[in-house]
Formats: C-alpha cells, structure tokens, sequence
C-alpha cells in the first residue's frame, strides 16, 4: 500500500498564523502536525507517501520534509495548483498509486492511537473503502455518516440537519475505484470535489464500504482552539523526559518534558501538561501552564503562560498573563507599562508587541 497526506489549502480560519505557511506545518506539542500524520503512516508499515502541497508555504513543506529519508520514508511531492477539494486533491495521485489500495490522511488531523490494524484489515479484505468514524458534539462541522443496522447508508458533508453525529474522519483507506467515481464527480456548493460526495456515490453503487468507530482522541484542527486543545492532549500521552536543567526551587507538577540545553530559573512554578523545547530560557518568577508549548529558542522572563503554544525563536517580557493564545515564531512580546489583567494572542509569524 502506499499513503497520501493532503498539505494543502490556505487555512483561512487560522489567519494571521497561516499567512507565511500551511497549517499543517503549525506545532503541536513542538511538532509541525502533519509529522504526527507521516509517523503513523510509516507505523502502519507504508514507506511510499505522496504529500499533496499547494498554496502559500508549498516550498516550506519540501524544505522541512525533503526525499523523506530523515523520517525513514520515501516522499513523492504532487502540485494542487488551486484548492478545488480533497477528491481533487486524491485524483491528482492516480498515476501515483497505480492500481492498489492506499490510505489518505488529512494533515491536519491528529489521532492519538495506532491505524496499523485498521490498514492491515482494509488490506487484506475485499473492502472498496473503510471510513474511521468518531462521535462529535457538533456534527454539522464533518462530514457525517448515517449508519443504520450496523451499515453506512448515507455520507453527506457539513449537514444543516445531521442524522447522526459519527463524523468520517480525516482517514480514509480506498481502492483504485474511487478514481472512476471522482472523474464523474460533480463540484459542490463550494465548487470543491467533495471526498464525502464521492464515497457516498461509491455507497450507492453497491461497493463494499466498512467502516470503524473510533474512541480515541481524535481532532480535525480547523481553528485555533482546535489546535490548543490538541496540543494538551499530545503532550499528556508523550513519554517523559527532561534533558533540561533546573534551580533546586523550581516548583514542578504533572507532566513537565523540557528538552536539551534549556535553563528553568529560581522561583518558576510549572504545571503539566507542558513542553519545553530545546536552548530556552525561562527565568525567575515566571509561571507556565497547563496545557502550553514553548518552543526551541525562546526567552520568558516575565509573566504566566497558560493553555497557549508558542513557537520558536520568541521572546516573552510581559508582567500579563497569556492565556488561550497561539503565537508564531520569531515573535516578542514586550511590556513597558505597569497593567496587569489577561490578554489573548493570535499572532503571525514575526510580530512584535509593545504593551
């Protein structure tokens, strides 16, 4: 089998964080989130992947992943030169996959457990698409599967009135089929080539659809909170480890990974779930977390960090307390007044901040 993970799009809802990049490439728990994607693929036993680039950023993809040998894989990059939709974006790869199954991963998805089971069964089965299903609060954001009698009867995305609240998630495992199905596809409302369009005419074609539901943490990161809360939950199943070092009254509690090189001053107080990245420096008086990310190469020297990720090369001198916020890397953030209070950041890459 070979696998697919879709890199495109111009991730509109995350602006200003998308507006020197994909989104795809944003960190979750110091990682860009598609890596997330590529490290489960390789796990399932694929080592031929096509990553599907295209708008702002594309070259960045190339630069960070390269022939794929780093990451113990073999990387094709495929051009989707306008986002005209993920059925568009998995026929540009037919050439690519020639005439076996394969698996497709939306980039910015994260799962937090093996598909390797999943991609076995679909492999050695007479299935024409297994489909990873997960209960979600508000189903009218996915596309939806109606399930009845242990069946798919019906695939429909992003409904006003949904009949189920079993979202398809970002992972599908297709045969050849689904080429012959896109190339009579119709573009929806959006004037994209829905995935969901093409599984559901597949469906209703008789073709041997199986699906799984999924119990585990998974998020579909479309927003900025999405991936707030996806980088807490990474970092809480990661193994421990702290190569850093610390002054004897560092408070520290809960799961606290601080990588090689970084110094936690006197009089820090840190609560897990928190990472640290490599050659950073958090001094005295400075509270970080739950659920925050500091990147490699970042100074705190002031202020309380909380529930926010920020990413490398920045620099944060605020007596404020950050809170709910992304902030992109090479940024700083500087105090010059005596307010105290909250603030919530979503800054792009480079941004300066006086306060």
């Amino acid at each position: 089998m070979k696998g697919i993970i879709l890199h495109g799009g111009h991730g509109t809802r995350l602006r200003p964080l998308t507006h020197t990049g994909p989104k795809q490439l944003l960190p979750i728990a110091n990682k860009p989130m598609s890596e997330y994607c590529l490290e489960s693929i390789k796990d399932a036993g694929i080592d031929e992947i096509a990553i599907i680039i295209g708008g702002i950023g594309a070259d960045k993809v190339k630069e960070y992943y390269g022939n794929g040998k780093e990451f113990g894989v073999n990387i094709t990059y495929i051009k989707q030169e306008e986002p005209k939709g993920i059925a568009h974006a998995i026929r540009l790869c037919k050439d690519f996959i020639e005439n076996e199954k394969f698996l497709v991963f939306l980039g910015d998805n994260i799962i937090q457990r093996s598909i390797t089971s999943f991609v076995k069964n679909f492999e050695n089965s007479q299935f024409d698409a297994t489909l990873l299903l997960c209960e979600v609060d508000n189903p009218s954001r996915f596309g939806i599967a109606d399930v009845k009698n242990e069946k798919i009867t019906k695939i429909i995305e992003k409904p006003k009135d949904p009949p189920s609240n079993l979202a398809v998630t970002g992972i599908y495992l297709l045969s050849p089929k689904i080429f012959d199905v896109i190339d009579n596809l119709k573009p929806s409302w959006r004037n994209e080539l829905e995935i969901t369009d093409a599984l559901d005419i597949l469906l209703k074609q008789n073709n041997n659809i199986s699906f799984e539901v999924i119990t585990d943490y998974w998020k579909d990161t479309g927003t900025p909170d999405d991936i707030i809360h996806a980088n807490g939950e990474v970092i809480k199943k990661m193994s421990d480890y702290f190569y850093g070092e610390k002054d004897n009254d560092v408070k520290i509690s809960g799961k606290v990974l601080v990588d090689k090189n970084s110094k936690i001053h006197s009089n820090v107080s840190i609560t897990g779930p928190v990472i640290i990245g490599k050659n950073c420096q958090i001094n005295s008086g400075v509270t970080i977390g739950p659920n925050t990310s500091i990147g490699d190469n970042s100074i705190v020297n002031n202020g309380n960090i909380e529930n926010s990720i920020i990413m490398e090369n920045c620099e944060i001198d605020s007596k404020i307390k950050i809170k709910n916020s992304i902030i992109s890397k090479n940024s700083k953030i500087i105090q010059n007044s005596e307010s105290n209070g909250e603030k919530i950041f979503l800054l792009g890459e480079g941004s300066k901040i006086s306060l």
